[in-house]
């Protein structure tokens, strides 16, 4: 007996809410119900680009007038925690953008709300997803590489979108350059190091270009350790061209070297690899697959859906996402301080 689709609706229709919409709308297990979308522009390219769905302006009278089973959020990170709480009081699960939102307090509320309501909780760590990204855990977990002792997540890239009315370089709505990317890294790195427990200690260096924004880290490095020594490196410099990212991940027998380049970050036809070394023996992993962000999006709205029917955990959980912010924001401390920072209890 086949199911029902898993009502979806979605707030915010920017350049990556539309990959959202069109990743909702192209999955049969899905229904595009009902898109928010802030300005007369976007309400407009939103009802051309998807006439089976209801468009609004405010989300909570999209919630008032729709039944939704899923809401998606893919707003400015300062918007994060007012619809969430909107959307997990209206009954409804949620998959929200990282970061979860741009303090830690707001971060625990509403993974503490999503708990209390008895919802679902996914964050959009859709890296997670990856056949490429993701099967570097998956070797870990098989042991080829051996104990994981040391992860280096790297990338370079041409400078960030404005974003929409310039939002992403506006401190006040972006919260920080490093809740943008690099959030993507830490969490990675944390995934891959899973085995070691939680990080103890984090030093961070950052670097502007642009003195009217000093603390809009064009350069951005970040060493974390664990208790058992293992430690990763998460490094970004906004201040390139194109888009290349690289993962290396030593263990105590083995490694792994993996790579992806596009011309923009959402490239669909991009060059990307895998090297697997267990210790004797070297191979390029064959990828049945492409690899990239907008490939995995269509993955974490197909995970979305089995986490509403009760087939699967979200790929990132709201603690998951509660430490890649935490750790984000610890950076930033870190490099305010210009010294090592304990990670403490601030994420426990």
């Amino acid at each position: 007996m086949s199911q029902s689709p898993v009502r979806f609706g979605l707030v915010g229709f920017g350049a990556w809410g539309q990959h959202h919409a069109n990743s909702i709308a192209g999955n049969p297990e899905a229904q595009l119900v009902a898109i928010t979308a802030p300005s007369a522009e976007s309400r407009a390219a939103a009802a051309a680009a998807h006439p089976g769905a209801r468009i609004f302006s405010d989300h909570r009278q999209m919630l008032a007038e729709t039944k939704l089973d899923i809401v998606d959020v893919v707003t400015p990170s300062s918007t994060h925690l007012e619809i969430s709480r909107d959307a997990l009081n209206a009954g409804c699960h949620l998959l929200l953008e990282k970061p979860m939102a741009i303090t830690v307090a707001d971060c625990r509320e509403i993974v503490d709300l999503a708990r209390q309501r008895g919802r679902h909780l996914a964050v959009g760590h859709e890296l997670r997803l990856s056949t490429q990204w993701g099967e570097i855990k998956r070797v870990i977990e098989r042991g080829v590489i051996g104990e994981p002792q040391y992860v280096l997540v790297e990338l370079s890239r041409k400078p960030y979108r404005l974003g929409a009315s310039g939002w992403r370089y506006d401190q006040s709505r972006v919260g920080s350059w490093v809740l943008e990317e690099p959030i993507h890294f830490f969490d990675l790195a944390r995934w891959y190091l899973e085995s070691a427990g939680d990080p103890v200690e984090l030093y961070a260096y950052g670097k502007s270009r642009d003195p009217q924004r000093p603390t809009l880290f064009d350069n951005f490095s970040a060493m974390f350790r664990y208790g058992n020594g293992a430690y990763a490196v998460v490094s970004q410099t906004l201040a390139a061209f194109e888009h290349h990212q690289t993962v290396k991940v030593a263990g105590s027998k083995g490694a792994v070297w993996a790579g992806w380049s596009g011309a923009l970050d959402r490239t669909l036809e991009p060059s990307f690899f895998l090297k697997i070394f267990d210790g004797e023996k070297l191979e390029n992993f064959p990828f049945d697959k492409k690899s990239g962000e907008v490939f995995e999006l269509r993955e974490q709205i197909a995970r979305c859906v089995q986490m509403v029917r009760g087939e699967a955990p979200p790929a990132a959980t709201g603690r998951d996402g509660l430490w890649s912010a935490g750790l984000c924001l610890l950076a930033e401390e870190s490099i305010r301080q210009q010294r090592p920072l304990p990670v403490g209890e601030m994420l426990r």
